[in-house]
């Protein structure tokens, strides 16, 4: 009931083939700058460990500065000398300057609010229109929220319950660690709200459309480690017109005597649209399952938050992952007893999850989410890497799979408790996202346009949805995609994908039109769906998960070993690719199978586990990778951390790590560490770069230029390095 917010080979010309050679004559005779050894030594349970670049983690300090910048100019000056760099960007370029790109839909009313990228703009802003059909307008152009030359991005927006304002969360440099503010819909003039320490949503709008609920971080000292960031975070009440500093805390840490929260879990308030009831929602911040309670939504006017009457409805061995409701009935959606998920009911007169009845069970697909409308529920479900939509009678709780337009994965979008049907997008490998509302009285999907068509033929491509046998037997998912006509002779370049953390699937279509660059130059995209994700549910995420985190890599060189025996490729042929979980996933799989790639890239990547505890994003990600404070936790660090696995007189793979200087997810560190100690350790003369963007963060809030510009980089060096 709410918005639900996740080629054949071109020769070289001789000109280039000179270039080339001039090239690689420069690059003979430089190096990038070497890091001083300065060993620290700690001791875990009676091992000790020794880390050579310790002193790397004090970013800030001139000497960490000093080698960051020649790091990042020598990457810059490599890269920019490869011969294909130029010719990749001006297509990346093109491509991504072909239609209108448009996501986050709202619907308020017959209000639609959206984020949108024109061909000609460099980064999305929020749009509003009236109807389907009505004239869009601008509300937000990040270029003009303020005057002082700094680039920011927008994060993320919430349309108030009558449409009359949207808050904002705004962020300099790709930080995300933002701003939060407010636009008048009518007139698009800023309100004045200026709401500091704003970092996860833009707030929940309570139904007098004059205020919201929000999550602030607690304002820390200067002299305060950088574990206590993400930690005593509350939930605070924002009136519009009033200041931000006196707004009372009315959910968190040590706000209600009768909840008790440790200092790390995050809590959230959630306001369904026409409700009566509020929700507060505890989370650790990556967990899948949170603690879940209600309150009449009246209580937070007039009363003291600590008097609040808060009922629980789940506790975290609930294993609730999300909800939904509708009246007084709320749909939860659960992996208790059923590691693919199933749906279950409970009312709010009892609210009680252990006496909930099944409304959607558990089957061979995992059962992602429902969504309430006023006709029935809608149940999205991950069935062999497509997702599928169900309607589900409230009444018969008969459920019925919708009829789709044309074959393709289908996502929620929103459901509304004023609208019979679902919003939902349908996404495919060849064709480009649209939108459609479902009308469950013709049982038809009509496209309501939001989504404008994207004018880029994919119809070129094959898809292959393949499996590769991993170490144990178990059968990893794999989607291999090419041009039609490729011949697998063993010699064609290949770009291996991979993630495998949080039970985040990575195998389900989506219009990658990005990738043409590398596949109209003969390229082969594998896309691996490795445990740890999510592809076959919460046991599949277990199994790639602390103890068992070397399935993860493990997996992901079954699918190498797959693509070389099906003749795709060889190793000095293949490249593989991961980002910041699935930096561990890179680290160790160059670490333990040097011999099976010819190039790796690590983007804004966890390479330094071991360590991830001591930064300010580290302490909320202990539920996913572990501690080192227990003997089983620091042996789980310990087996999945790249970094202390590089061995002297290795020939290692070509790598290119990247970071962003702001990145608030992962420390810049993580990679000029790993940089380091491949640079001193590998005996394979194969470049090991450090690409640094010094106007970016983790991605997200990067621009269209600075994307394609990391794109071009990525496929020129693997081309140069895997021919």
């Amino acid at each position: 009931m709410n918005d639900t917010t996740n080629l054949s080979r071109r020769k070289l010309f001789f000109g280039a083939f000179f270039s080339a050679i001039f090239a690689l004559q420069i690059f003979a005779q430089t190096a990038p700058p070497k890091a001083e050894v300065r060993n620290v030594t700690d001791e875990y349970f009676g091992q000790k460990i020794t880390d050579p670049y310790r002193w790397m983690e004090n970013v800030k300090a001139d000497e960490t500065q000093k080698w960051f910048r020649a790091q990042a100019d020598y990457a810059r000056a490599y890269l920019d000398r490869l011969p294909m760099r130029e010719e990749i960007l001006k297509e990346l370029n093109s491509l991504s300057d072909v239609g209108t790109r448009v996501g986050g839909i709202q619907r308020r009313g017959n209000l639609y609010f959206y984020n949108r990228r024109a061909p000609e703009e460099n980064d999305f802003r929020i749009y509003v229109r009236e109807g389907l059909s009505g004239a869009e307008r601008i509300l937000v152009d990040p270029d003009k929220i303020a005057s002082d030359g700094k680039r920011r991005s927008i994060g993320g927006f919430s349309a108030s319950q009558d449409g009359k304002y949207v808050s904002y969360i705004s962020s300099i440099g790709g930080s995300e660690n933002g701003e939060l503010r407010v636009v008048e819909t009518a007139t698009g003039k800023d309100t004045g709200e200026l709401i500091d320490r704003a970092r996860f949503g833009a707030g929940d709008w309570l139904p007098d459309g004059k205020s919201f609920v929000y999550n602030r971080l607690q304002k820390l000292a200067p002299d305060a480690p950088p574990t206590d960031l993400y930690q005593k975070s509350r939930v605070y009440l924002h009136v519009l017109g009033t200041n931000a500093d006196a707004d009372k805390a009315v959910f968190g840490y040590e706000v209600n005597p009768k909840i008790k929260l440790e200092t790390m879990p995050l809590p959230f308030l959630a306001v369904p649209l026409d409700s009566k009831y509020m929700f507060a929602i505890v989370n650790s911040g990556v967990s899948p399952n949170s603690e879940l309670y209600v309150a009449p939504l009246g209580a937070l006017k007039g009363n003291s938050p600590a008097a609040i009457e808060w009922r629980k409805i789940a506790n975290l061995d609930d294993e609730v992952s999300n909800f939904d409701i509708y009246g007084d009935d709320v749909y939860l959606t659960t992996f208790k007893n059923t590691p693919r998920y199933k749906i279950v009911h409970v009312n709010l007169k009892n609210p009680d999850v252990k006496q909930a009845d099944i409304v959607f069970p558990a089957s061979e697909a995992v059962v992602e989410s429902a969504a309430a409308a006023r006709d029935a529920l809608y149940v999205q479900t991950l069935d062999g890497g497509t997702r599928k939509i169900y309607r589900v009678d409230y009444k018969t709780k008969k459920a019925e799979p919708l009829r789709l337009p044309y074959e393709g994965s289908a996502s929620i979008v929103g459901t509304y408790p004023d609208v019979d049907g679902v919003y939902f997008n349908l996404d495919s490998w060849t064709k480009s996202s649209a939108n459609f509302l479902y009308d469950p009285k013709t049982r038809t999907a009509t496209d309501t346009r939001l989504v404008p068509p994207i004018g880029i033929d994919m119809s070129s491509l094959e898809v292959v949805n393949a499996k590769a046998r991993s170490y144990d037997g178990v059968m990893i998912p794999l989607v291999i995609i090419y041009k039609k006509g490729l011949k697998r002779n063993g010699t064609n370049p290949v770009l291996m994908r991979g993630y495998g953390a949080y039970g985040i699937e990575n195998t389900s279509p989506y219009f990658a039109s990005g990738s043409l660059p590398w596949l109209n130059r003969g390229g082969i995209v594998a896309i691996t769906g490795i445990r740890g994700g999510g592809e076959y549910g919460e046991e599949w995420h277990l199994a790639g998960k602390g103890a068992t985190k070397s399935n993860t890599w493990k997996d992901f060189i079954a699918c190498a070993e797959y693509l070389i025996a099906e003749k795709y490729t060889s190793p000095q042929h293949l490249g593989i690719i991961g980002g910041s979980a699935g930096g561990i996933l890179i680290s160790n799989s160059i670490t333990e199978r040097p011999d099976l790639f010819g190039a790796a890239v690590s983007a804004v990547g966890l390479n330094n586990a071991l360590r991830a505890e001591t930064t300010s994003n580290g302490v909320p990600n202990i539920p996913e990778f572990g501690t080192f404070k227990t003997e089983e936790g620091f042996k789980a660090l310990l087996s999945m951390d790249g970094y202390h696995k590089v061995k002297d007189g290795v020939k290692y793979p070509a790598v290119m790590l990247t970071h962003g200087i702001n990145d608030p997810r992962v420390e810049p560190w993580m990679s000029a560490k790993m940089a380091a100690r491949l640079q001193a350790a590998t005996a394979s003369g194969k470049p090991v770069l450090l690409r640094v963007d010094y106007d970016a963060g983790h991605g997200i809030g990067s621009t269209k230029k600075q994307r394609n510009e990391e794109n071009a980089d990525i496929y020129a060096l693997l081309f140069q390095q895997l021919k």
